[in-house]
């Protein structure tokens, strides 16, 4: 890829803040989009975006833009990094100036309405746009200590092997290492279904609950994530990789993870409506809960764990019954 060129980060949050900021370290030249034209002035001006990365100098290469076509008509690869349920308002709104350009997937989520991948659903909206110019980012990527160069790896995934070298080169730093992968769809889900299981090991953690509860949950749910993705097309080898363990490892262990902070507070006792007003962030794993148990249950896979975590999240059941349903299953082999 050329660096004459811009690359447009369309979603001005912690993750997409950092990775214009990682982009910027490697010497491109980006262009930073914010929805709400007062906050892309104030951090402009500041130089910093305070309300999510504070302390974070903002390097002279990005700029920020509040005008979404512009932002992505002129650029030489579109990183989308806004929220997962905002991926298709944003991709149909860049259709026409951005169809023919690459275009890597940041954002970590399933369409809540339809249980569907990102990359599908940006494929719908561009649909003049071949699948190979579609790729993911994924992997263990708390945004918090990516800028304090704290190292760590990813995955990009992409059905064109070309394209995946190419980013993998320009996203690639001393302190962060990106390896590529051809599973896009396992990649994707990895990262996508480790957020419930955040919330989940948040969950066992604000109830008071020890490492072997963890554990265990954290276990049978990698279980889940994997049927799950072998179901819908995915290799069962990929969820043991960055986008699915490792992801899982870092979001359902660290206090930076909005999922896991979300779980702690309703495992403590808060409601679901106030624990997410406190967080001021989106919290991707509960939107996806419903996501996967749609997808499951469209496949017609066993999803236990996802299952009464969507019952305590959308339907109001008391957590600790959750807790003692998913213990009083029927015994059952390990591998079956």
């Amino acid at each position: 890829m050329t660096t004459t060129k811009p690359i447009a980060v369309l979603g001005a949050g912690s993750w997409g803040t950092a990775l214009a900021w990682l982009l910027a370290e490697n010497g491109r030249e980006v262009q930073l989009w914010c929805r709400d034209p007062e906050r892309a002035r104030e951090i402009d001006t500041a130089r910093e975006n305070a309300r999510y990365l504070p302390g974070l100098p903002l390097a002279p290469r990005i700029r920020l833009s509040s005008d979404l076509q512009e932002c992505a008509g002129a650029a030489q690869l579109i990183v989308l990094a806004v929220p997962t349920q905002a991926i298709r308002a944003t991709t149909r709104a860049t259709a026409e100036v951005a169809a023919a350009t690459p275009c890597i997937i940041a954002a970590k989520g399933l369409e809540r309405e339809t249980g569907k991948r990102l990359t599908q659903v940006v494929e719908e909206e561009l649909s003049g746009t071949a699948p190979s110019r579609i790729a993911v980012l994924s992997g263990p990527n708390l945004s918090a200590e990516i800028v304090r160069r704290i190292p760590t790896a990813s995955v990009v995934a992409a059905s064109d092997p070309h394209l995946a070298r190419e980013l993998q080169q320009v996203f690639s730093t001393p302190f962060f290492r990106v390896y590529t992968n051809s599973d896009l769809a396992g990649v994707e889900l990895g990262g996508a279904l480790k957020n419930p299981l955040a919330i989940a090991a948040g969950m066992c953690d604000g109830l008071g609950f020890g490492a072997n509860t963890r554990a265990s949950m954290l276990t049978r749910g990698l279980a889940e994530m994997t049927r799950l993705g072998v179901a819908a097309g995915a290799r069962a080898a990929t969820f043991s990789g960055l986008s699915g363990l490792g992801d899982l490892l870092a979001t359902a262990h660290s206090p930076l993870s909005r999922n896991y902070r979300l779980g702690l507070a309703l495992g403590r006792g808060d409601t679901l409506e106030h624990a997410r007003e406190e967080l001021h962030q989106v919290a991707e794993g509960v939107p996806t809960t419903d996501a996967a148990c749609r997808l499951a249950t469209m496949l017609g896979i066993d999803v236990p764990i996802l299952e009464e975590l969507r019952r305590v999240l959308f339907e109001g059941a008391p957590l600790p019954e959750a807790v003692q349903r998913l213990l009083s299953r029927r015994y059952r082999d390990e591998e079956e």
